[in-house]
């Protein structure tokens, strides 16, 4: 019985993760961008706060929101209406918040759905063609987030694989078999890869805005940490559990390392997000299933995941 449960919820989840690719650029290497970099092309800029409510440290700074869709907030109304649509930035993701809290004015915020680090320096291939991340970096920058590495490791094809590998009937484990054949594991290569391409990404955030303070930002825990999974909300395998619950730590310890190497500092969204997973229910959830409950993209946070993100971020900044 529970097997065919797991079936048809895998069944219905395969139109939602049509929309999960959405939020992926899994094209390759992107094209260049012609554009100039004048200004913040296909950026949004923060309305100017009221006079005098700047901090003086903060007068005149200037914020730039770097990453992907997890950094955009894809699909958490409301949508930019100025930002490239393949972007589906919102309005009310961390970047903003964070923003609107700290009365920062000239925020720019270039994230974009489906962004890997390429796409910070080559433009990106997207609805839109938004150019390089990069070229929202100014010499007088004074803050930058940066949340990318997801999409490098190929994060919407696992999800999709690892649901399609569920319905198996001669693995208990199938995504972990697939991944991780007799222990060589596909996805800890991938991760290991990644590491030099952050590093090189925040190498060029520091050559191009050297006075900047440079925040990384994580990811949020998705499934819970232990017990069971929720095949409603992320139809996979019960054997593959152990193994995707390692996915997001090693991919924020990699993330956590590289920063600190480079000199910039690390934003842990996962720690605080324990007991706000995939599983729970709405209104208690900071990340959606693969069919959302509430406006987000698939395996996505949501508004309230957005909210803990720019949390996470303000903690930081003091």
């Amino acid at each position: 019985m529970r097997t065919t449960r797991r079936a048809i919820a895998g069944l219905a989840a395969l139109t939602a993760l049509g929309a999960l690719s959405a939020c992926s650029d899994d094209s390759g290497d992107s094209k260049a961008s012609a554009a100039a970099k004048s200004g913040a092309p296909g950026g949004t800029q923060a309305a100017p706060a009221p006079a005098g409510a700047l901090p003086a440290a903060a007068s005149g700074a200037t914020y730039v929101a770097l990453g992907d869709s997890y950094a955009a907030g894809v699909k958490i109304p409301v949508i930019v209406p100025t930002a490239p649509p393949g972007c589906s930035r919102s309005e009310s993701n961390y970047a903003h918040l964070v923003a609107k809290r700290k009365n920062i004015t000239g925020l720019v915020d270039v994230t974009c759905g489906g962004a890997r680090t390429p796409d910070l320096t080559v433009g990106q291939q997207t609805q839109g063609a938004p150019p390089p991340q990069f070229d929202a970096l100014r010499p007088d920058t004074a803050l930058v987030t940066l949340g990318v590495g997801g999409n490098d490791i190929g994060f919407s094809e696992i999800v999709t694989m690892c649901v399609l590998q569920s319905r198996s009937t001669t693995s208990t484990q199938p995504c972990t078999d697939k991944y991780a054949p007799g222990g060589n594991d596909e996805l800890t290569k991938r991760i290991g890869d990644t590491g030099p391409k952050l590093a090189a990404a925040i190498t060029g955030i520091k050559e191009r805005s050297p006075k900047a303070r440079i925040l990384v930002v994580g990811y949020p825990m998705i499934l819970p940490e232990s017990g069971p999974g929720c095949p409603a909300q992320v139809p996979v395998a019960d054997g593959d559990l152990p193994y995707l619950r390692k996915l997001v730590p090693a991919l924020n310890d990699m993330i956590a390392k590289e920063a600190a190497k480079q000199g910039a500092e690390y934003v842990d969204t996962y720690t605080g997000s324990a007991g706000h997973d995939v599983c729970k229910p709405v209104g208690t959830k900071w990340v959606e299933g693969v069919k959302p409950e509430s406006p987000a993209g698939p395996v996505h946070p949501n508004a309230l995941g957005q909210e803990a993100m720019a949390d996470a971020v303000l903690a930081k900044l003091g």
